[in-house]
């Protein structure tokens, strides 16, 4: 009966296949380029039920789990969660480097998962630009940082003197004009992130990707490398999605995304308001996510600290839904609680976060 109840719940994963009791409403019916246009027309990046497994030894293993995200165009994103949790699987998948299993997968306009390989390069070296953590894989150490910058225009057929041009432009945007005669081996790592970044858009992408951008370097250097992207995000409308571990980085953001177990589990949004005395102030609220299915993942501290467990009791109120554990009583209210109905979570169990297993760049 397990087996049976397992199988259902992949295919229910992998091929978009209502669960029992799932309601289908209008931005469902359509498919993905319906709800992008009901939920966010604005998108540059949109994902949809997005499902990547991979099979190693006849074991599979789910990085992501039918995900769902949106970040429109211009946005400064970071991307944050736990080794293994999928972030990186889902940053290969948006930069072409891999393909999803099922699902949708959009950026500026391209559909990841019926991209032919022969489009992949040209996805690669216009639509998206890539910030590797290791400055190694992002320069040639034959090349001085103008010439590294240069090389991506090179390759898309732009005229020597506009390449120049364009090359002393990003260099000087990010902060390292000076850089522009040396090696990378007489650059610190710092300043090495910075022509990368540079490098990432010379072709002027749509979006720029970065992979733990600031994760070798000390924290003035960090500081410069996200001072970069901020300034390039600002002048030059490029929309960032940035893999970190780095509270410092996440904190300067207007909104981290979390990902837990394959799915978005968090959002916190931050923004400035200002009193009545005219001081300004920096508020972050953090939110659950709720899914096109119906799904939120409880925060671990919650679950921990109310110690729930395989199942709980949903009561509806009239501005808010109470979740109490199934060993508890909830209060007496005029509405009547009720179980969950297999949609939170993994079967809607609470407690039961079914970890990936992986390594670091998830992926076995």
């Amino acid at each position: 009966m397990s087996e049976n109840v397992e199988r259902t719940s992949i295919d229910q994963l992998t091929s978009g296949v209502r669960a029992p009791g799932e309601r289908r409403d209008a931005t469902s019916e359509g498919g993905m380029g319906s709800w992008v246009e009901a939920v966010g027309r604005e998108a540059v990046i949109a994902c949809d039920r997005l499902v990547r497994i991979y099979s190693t030894a006849g074991i599979e293993v789910q990085a992501l789990q039918g995900l769902d995200l949106l970040v429109e165009t211009g946005e400064l994103t970071a991307l944050v969660g736990a080794s293994g949790s999928g972030k990186s699987t889902l940053l290969n998948i948006l930069a072409g480097l891999d393909t999803p299993t099922a699902g949708q997968a959009r950026v500026a306009g391209h559909d990841l998962l019926t991209m032919r390989t022969t489009d992949r390069l040209g996805y690669r070296r216009s639509v998206v630009g890539f910030l590797w953590q290791q400055t190694g894989r992002n320069l040639f150490s034959h090349l001085t940082a103008a010439e590294n910058v240069a090389m991506p225009m090179r390759l898309a057929g732009l005229r020597r003197a506009k390449r120049r041009s364009r090359a002393n432009e990003l260099l000087d945007l990010v902060g390292v004009g000076y850089c522009a005669d040396r090696m990378p081996a007489q650059m610190s790592g710092g300043e090495q992130q910075r022509v990368a970044i540079g490098i990432a858009l010379a072709n002027q992408p749509a979006v720029l990707l970065a992979d733990e951008p600031t994760g070798e370097l000390d924290s003035e250097s960090a500081d410069q490398v996200f001072g970069a992207m901020r300034t390039a995000n600002a002048e030059l409308g490029v929309t960032i999605l940035v893999v970190t571990h780095d509270p410092q980085v996440s904190a300067q953001v207007r909104r981290t995304i979390a990902i837990r177990d394959g799915r978005i589990s968090t959002e916190v949004l931050r923004r400035t308001t200002v009193d009545d005395q005219g001081e300004a102030a920096d508020v972050a609220q953090e939110y659950s996510v709720l899914d096109r299915a119906g799904r939120l993942q409880i925060p671990r501290d919650f679950i921990e600290t109310l110690r729930m467990r395989d199942r709980v009791l949903l009561a509806l109120e009239p501005d808010h839904v109470g979740v109490w554990p199934d060993t508890a009583s909830p209060p007496s209210r005029a509405s009547t609680p009720r179980a969950a109905h297999g949609q939170g979570g993994r079967g809607g169990q609470a407690g039961r976060e079914d970890p990936v297993p992986g390594t670091g760049d998830d992926q076995p």
